[in-house]
């Protein structure tokens, strides 16, 4: 049995024409592990994202799901993966039953009605079933594309601000669904500009700044990484420290 990544990204580059996204990024996320993808504006977080899911090439670099190379065995790659975007885009004409069942036709799942029942009662749909897309509100939608990116049960899973439009309640089902995967043995990336929900949910924490890795471990390891952090600092504090050129010392301080 395979003990390495399930997520392995290696020497990643991502270039268009002069601008560099993503220059010699690596890091690994292993089943369990729930990672933490921060980053200002532009650092390439997104870029990360859509490269490990197949939807952008890279420009250089290896970029596998469970052994399977995104680019050279892409389906493979696929039927192992799930990708939650910031702005899931559903079909209009489609109602929620008929997004579930257009999802388990195209990854092939069988006698997926039990399954897709049971999401529907997770995320609180069930009334919607027979409503179409455009009928639903921004977290509705939001749920939706959850459901379906969980349907097929992938053992890696990425998140692009998942909590955008989400009320009270459906953040926390939310969050525990993504505990709950991860503890059955799922892989997760989770994206978003709220360190709240970073430092609530995630093992691991990696930090971009112009495309360059500043930090890639253990959460509990970010506070010790930089100088004058005690352990009592947040995730706000290590970011700001982290991407925030620190000023000079006053006189007579060393």
């Amino acid at each position: 049995m395979n003990s390495g990544p399930v997520i392995a990204v290696e020497d990643f580059h991502k270039t268009y024409r002069d601008t560099v996204a993503v220059a010699g990024l690596s890091f690994g996320v292993s089943a369990g592990e729930i990672l933490g993808l921060v980053g200002p504006n532009g650092a390439g977080k997104t870029t990360t994202l859509r490269a490990v899911t197949g939807i952008i090439p890279p420009t250089r670099g290896r970029l596998r799901i469970h052994e399977h190379d995104v680019v050279a065995d892409s389906i493979a790659a696929k039927r192992e993966l799930a990708y939650v975007p910031d702005d899931p885009r559903l079909f209009d004409a489609l109602t929620v039953w008929e997004h579930l069942e257009f999802t388990a036709s195209a990854y092939r799942v069988a006698d997926f009605a039990p399954r897709a029942e049971r999401l529907l009662h997770e995320f609180e749909l069930t009334e919607q079933r027979n409503t179409i897309s455009q009928e639903l509100s921004r977290g509705m939608r939001q749920k939706v594309s959850i459901a379906c990116a969980y349907l097929h049960e992938p053992t890696a899973i990425l998140f692009d601000e998942p909590l955008t439009g989400l009320d009270p309640r459906g953040i926390r089902t939310l969050k525990q669904s993504i505990h709950d995967r991860a503890h059955n043995g799922g892989a997760i990336i989770i994206s978003s500009h709220l360190l709240s929900l970073i430092e609530d949910l995630c093992t691991h924490l990696l930090i971009l700044h112009r495309g360059q890795r500043l930090f890639f471990g253990r959460v509990s390891e970010a506070r010790t990484t930089f100088a004058q952090m005690g352990a009592d600092a947040s995730l706000e504090d290590v970011f700001f420290r982290a991407t925030e050129p620190q000023p000079p010392p006053l006189p007579g301080q060393s």
